[in-house]
């Protein structure tokens, strides 16, 4: 017995020596930047035709890597748009919509009182399996509660704000947005950190900035592998940028947001030349919904050729900038015609690691890696939800809406418009016009405005639609949506005494708890 356990210890040794020495040989997976724009769109960059060609940094990596051209965010919204982002999975699935109204659009503004659940796995709680450090920069937006705080999700460091920049407020009839160090608040959007809301002046990117580069710096003298989502929001309403950036645009104030986002992408791809490690980076460059056109032209971007814009399932809504970066693995100057979406980052960066993707849901993102490397295109359908409802699918050049929507009378007349400019008639509707038993499609290819619908009695027209049906029906059939999240409002749980706030002098005296139903106008 003394013999065969000495043997089966030699054994075990030379296993864990041979494993040892595999792990050695074997290339580290590369490092994964993700980098969320907020409301840019398709048009915004010199690379997709925009005028002004102010985009340099994006343009170069987009002639040294691969340009998407029909690349999609998974809802006409941040906050659902970035929970698909990080699951990998259509916003209905984990909960990031509502119920409160039919086809009615939702995030987390911070009387929220939902957020993403316990029961998602999100991307960098998976890349720790592969020994990755994570961290975010900027807005989170999937809820602000302690039970949703990015680190309790799998992120190691977070610098940034769980909401959206919008404000000043009085901090007593609602408070201030807070901005984070890792676990804890360091300052109050207007406060500590000042947004002037009259010149537009703001040095909030340059120091999302600097927490990148430094966070970069800080993994390579590790050496270990490291994912960087930075998610900043210069572009969203109300637009800013820091000094030196304000007044050198063509194109107003956005375009000076723009500017100094371009101008920090290319500070970024430029230190990880400088370190050695941009043959060793993946980069992916894109926004979580399309431009707001309700803030242009002065607070909101370009969608370029398409309808509409954010809130809207149109394509100017969805369609997205996408830019992949790798140099040395995926071919300089590349365009590629696979129809992307914001899901497919978490599939792909899982397969860049060398993991697989949960096996116990659906996971509604490709891996990315077939096109990029190998010009290897799958057909798959997109599909454009709106809350609770889906609105629209493209399959191929073909795309069906089943309802459309862009807001209602009451709205419009009021001023708030999703489409300036853009009325298409019985398209862009002010009610909500159901077309589930004949849907308009649309040809994007010849039509990427949305403007001519097929005739229903074209042999096109019942063509595309016998390819289409089944496969909404196949996803109808087996889609079960999570419970819903964005339901409940609740003015006490507001950031009223966010941890950290003690040792600041910043905490405020929360109202009454009074749940009750969010109202979702659009």
């Amino acid at each position: 017995m003394a013999a065969v356990a000495a043997a089966s210890r030699r054994c075990l040794l030379l296993v864990l020596s041979a494993a040892g020495l595999g792990l050695t040989g074997a290339p580290p997976p590369p490092n994964i930047l993700l980098l969320l724009m907020d409301d840019m769109g398709w048009g915004d960059l010199g690379v997709y035709g925009e005028p002004s060609r102010e985009t340099p940094n994006l343009d170069r990596m987009a002639t040294e890597g691969t340009l998407f051209p029909s690349f999609y965010a998974a809802n006409p919204l941040c906050s659902p748009s970035r929970a698909a982002l990080l699951t990998g999975r259509l916003p209905i699935r984990s909960g990031f919509y509502t119920t409160n109204g039919h086809a009615r659009n939702a995030y987390t503004p911070q009387e929220i009182v939902g957020g993403i659940p316990d029961s998602e796995r999100l991307l960098p709680a998976l890349l720790k399996g592969a020994g990755y450090a994570s961290k975010i920069v900027g807005k989170w937006h999937l809820g602000h509660r302690p039970q949703f705080h990015p680190l309790r999700h799998g992120f190691d460091e977070w610098f940034g704000s769980p909401n959206c920049h919008f404000g000043p407020y009085d901090n007593r009839a609602r408070p201030n947005i807070p901005v984070y160090r890792d676990w804890e608040m360091v300052g109050r959007y207007y406060e500590e950190f000042p947004i002037h809301l009259k010149t537009g002046e703001s040095n909030l990117t340059q120091i999302y900035l600097q927490e990148a580069l430094g966070f970069i710096r800080r993994q390579q003298a590790a050496h270990r592998p490291f994912f960087l989502y930075w998610a900043v929001d210069a572009t969203h309403a109300p637009v800013y940028a820091s000094r030196a950036f304000l007044g050198t645009s063509q194109r107003g104030r956005y375009g000076d947001a723009v500017r100094e986002i371009d101008d920090s992408v290319g500070r970024i791809l430029g230190l990880l030349r400088d370190l050695g490690v941009a043959e060793s980076s993946f980069v992916f460059f894109t926004s979580d919904n399309g431009a707001a056109l309700v803030s242009a032209p002065k607070q909101g971007g370009s969608n370029g050729p398409f309808l509409c814009g954010k809130q809207t399932t149109f394509e100017g809504g969805m369609r997205e900038p996408a830019i992949a970066w790798w140099p040395g693995h995926i071919p300089a100057g590349q365009v590629s015609h696979q129809p992307g979406s914001i899901m497919d980052l978490f599939t792909t960066s899982l397969s860049l690691a060398g993991l697989q993707p949960p096996s116990d849901r659906a996971i509604d993102g490709l891996d990315l890696l077939p096109a990029m490397l190998q010009g290897r295109l799958t057909e798959r359908p997109i599909f454009y939800y709106r809350g609770n409802t889906l609105m629209a699918v493209t399959l191929g050049q073909y795309k069906a809406h089943f309802w459309t929507w862009t807001n209602s009378w009451e709205e419009f007349r009021q001023g708030v418009d999703f489409c300036p400019g853009q009325n298409v008639s019985g398209v862009t509707t002010h009610s909500q016009e159901e077309h589930t038993r004949l849907p308009l499609i649309f040809h994007l290819g010849r039509d990427p405005g949305e403007r001519f619908p097929l005739s229903f009695a074209s042999s096109e027209y019942l063509d595309a639609l016998r390819k289409i049906t089944p496969v909404v029906q196949r996803h109808q059939e087996s889609l079960v949506p999570g419970q819903p999240q964005l339901n409940v409002c609740n003015q006490a749980v507001m950031n009223w005494a966010p941890p950290g706030c003690e040792k600041l002098g910043k905490c405020l005296t929360p109202p009454e708890s009074v749940p009750e139903k969010c109202s979702w106008p659009h």
